[in-house]
């Protein structure tokens, strides 16, 4: 369990330092392009949860693509590798649940009038300044939903941990999958389902309080 929320917590953050500065660019940088870099975000969705965690596998593998190039060129040990290593779990955690950051970002962000960002501006505020305290919370509520939809199924995830991990690694939804799947202990799987899920809402409430759902809302 406490494994779980520490990935879930860490994939949150990756994707949202990953994810806001691409939800950035589409939103003030896109022009013309910018429905085709949408599409770019969402095209994983069109292909399999698994056949996209498989692709990590032959990307992490330990001759694949990129160890076996930098294995090649002498910067790596022979025996380094990254499968079954808790970066080979979060990496998928990370690319998987990528769109779910970026797409509420990018709402948000699309919604700010850039006006005022100018009149940030007029005012002698610099870029950064003006990024502090104008962009950034404008777009909080972006930055609320998309934490909820990236961290809520990151916990839950099983997939990523079965393909990518070994058993060190294994996540409360292995788990979960195996007592309910393998070992037919319904009531012990339904007992740690409601577990997880109370303890996914206590830090959901604790973060919304946090944040200040309320000023999201209003605003």
């Amino acid at each position: 369990m406490v494994r779980s929320l520490e990935y879930g917590l860490i994939v949150t953050v990756l994707t949202l330092l990953i994810g806001y500065p691409m939800a950035y660019t589409i939103a003030f940088r896109g022009g013309r392009i910018k429905n085709v870099l949408l599409l770019l975000v969402i095209l994983p969705f069109f292909t399999s949860f698994v056949i996209r965690t498989l692709s990590w596998k032959l990307i992490l593998a330990d001759n694949g693509f990129l160890l076996g190039t930098l294995k090649g060129w002498g910067l790596l040990d022979d025996s380094f590798r990254l499968i079954a290593t808790p970066i080979a779990v979060i990496s998928g955690l990370t690319y998987n649940f990528l769109p779910f950051m970026v797409l509420p970002l990018y709402v948000a962000l699309e919604k700010i009038d850039v006006r005022l960002v100018e009149a940030a501006s007029d005012l002698y505020a610099s870029r950064f300044q003006a990024f502090l305290r104008i962009t950034l919370p404008l777009s909080m509520p972006g930055v609320f939903a998309g934490s909820l939809l990236t961290f809520i199924p990151a916990v839950g995830d099983f997939v990523n941990a079965a393909l990518l991990g070994s058993p060190d690694t294994q996540m409360i939804g292995n788990v979960i999958q195996r007592l309910f799947l393998s070992n037919n202990d319904y009531p012990q799987a339904a007992a740690l389902s409601f577990v997880l899920m109370a303890a996914i809402l206590t830090m959901v409430f604790a973060y919304a309080r946090v944040v200040g759902s309320e000023e999201l809302t209003s605003g």
